[in-house]
């Protein structure tokens, strides 16, 4: 069954007379038409019953049908009202789920052009597909740790003593590409005392010998999919001893929420495990962010591995696991892994040293 037809199902029983998705990931799961996010109206109209229709401009049909959406599509010229166009098509509804990253201009346009509909939010209802990857999704998955994977073991190329964070940042970016993305989604490279913000990217910072370096960095394969891992280097010198005794700690907290992930446990529990290691070792307040997210069309989607999200895990959820100590204006480390839960147990799809890597 094609993935719009288990949105149409999902819609029905939750009594939402239609789904209007505009470009995103959300588009690009249920469709497979990556659609550009132009000022001109791009809407999927989904009933819950009934056949679909992607309401594209005409200077994008080409593009839709190129796709090979299965989904028959209308355009719309320059001259025409896109929205009176979809009202057209929703017909006379009691409520119409609005996709989450639907820019506001269109959700009130929308609500202009059928008055009487309430509006709602079709996120929720989608992510109950997207959260549960198939074997599909696992190997694109797979290849992008894997491609991932082969960045990070290329760091001495570029990483040493001497190059700003950009020059280095520079050239991960090129290699994020060559090894088998195409686009760069991320890339941070923090040295020093700039590896205690966890969204540093780079400056121009030139990296010093005992400098630790935090490199996290992530792009999206040509299937869609999204790969995310964070490793830690050392370009020559030292590393302040206190430094290797947080390390360890990290270590022990992420290889244990690793252990403990699985089916049937709860994503706050994975939190837990990790945090409270590294609670017991004193460094619970610089721990500063949950311990993962989920990914798949995008870096981060759910489940999202934190206190208070009871959520169950469940075969085929992918998420990272990456717990992290900050000490400002010294020194970060995180560790990250993405990995899938199994039918009994978890798959790691990153797989270069978690160690201290020194150059």
């Amino acid at each position: 069954m094609s993935r719009w037809r288990k949105a149409q199902q999902l819609a029905a029983s939750e009594g939402i007379d239609t789904l209007l998705i505009t470009p995103g990931a959300d588009l690009r799961y249920l469709t497979g038409y990556t659609a550009l996010p132009l000022e001109r109206l791009t809407c999927l109209v989904l009933p819950a019953r009934g056949e679909p229709t992607l309401v594209v401009p005409a200077l994008e049909r080409a593009a839709a049908v190129a796709s090979g959406v299965d989904i028959e599509i209308a355009s719309w010229k320059e001259a025409d009202d896109p929205f009176a166009l979809v009202a057209s098509l929703v017909g006379d509804v009691a409520m119409v789920g609005l996709d989450d990253h639907m820019w506001a201009t269109r959700v009130f346009s929308l609500r202009d052009a059928l008055p009487t509909a309430q509006q709602v939010l079709a996120g929720p209802l989608v992510q109950q597909l997207r959260i549960r990857k198939d074997d599909d999704e696992v190997a694109a998955l797979r290849d992008a740790g894997l491609a991932i994977d082969r960045v990070h073991r290329r760091m001495g190329e570029w990483l040493r003593p001497g190059r700003t964070e950009r020059e280095v940042g520079a050239d991960i970016a090129r290699a994020i590409i060559d090894e088998g993305h195409v686009t760069v989604d991320f890339v941070i490279v923090g040295s020093g005392p700039n590896g205690a913000s966890p969204h540093h990217e780079v400056s121009d910072r030139v990296i010093e010998p005992g400098d630790p370096v935090v490199v996290d960095i992530g792009g999206t394969t040509a299937l869609g999919y999204c790969s995310d891992s964070t490793r830690n280097y050392l370009a020559g010198g030292t590393v302040p001893s206190d430094y290797l005794d947080a390390y360890a700690v990290l270590e022990a907290a992420q290889q244990a929420q690793r252990d403990h992930a699985r089916p049937g446990v709860t994503a706050e529990s994975v939190d837990a495990v990790g945090r409270a290691i590294i609670d017991e070792a004193g460094f619970g307040e610089l721990f500063i962010h949950r311990t993962g997210h989920g990914i798949g069309q995008e870096t981060h989607e759910d489940p999202y591995i934190v206190k208070g999200n009871d959520l169950v895990l469940e075969e085929g959820m992918a998420f990272s696991i990456e717990p992290g100590i900050y000490t400002e204006g010294r020194f970060g480390a995180r560790i990250e892994d993405i990995v899938v839960c199994t039918a009994d147990g978890l798959e790691v799809l990153n797989n270069t040293p978690r160690g201290l890597v020194e150059l």
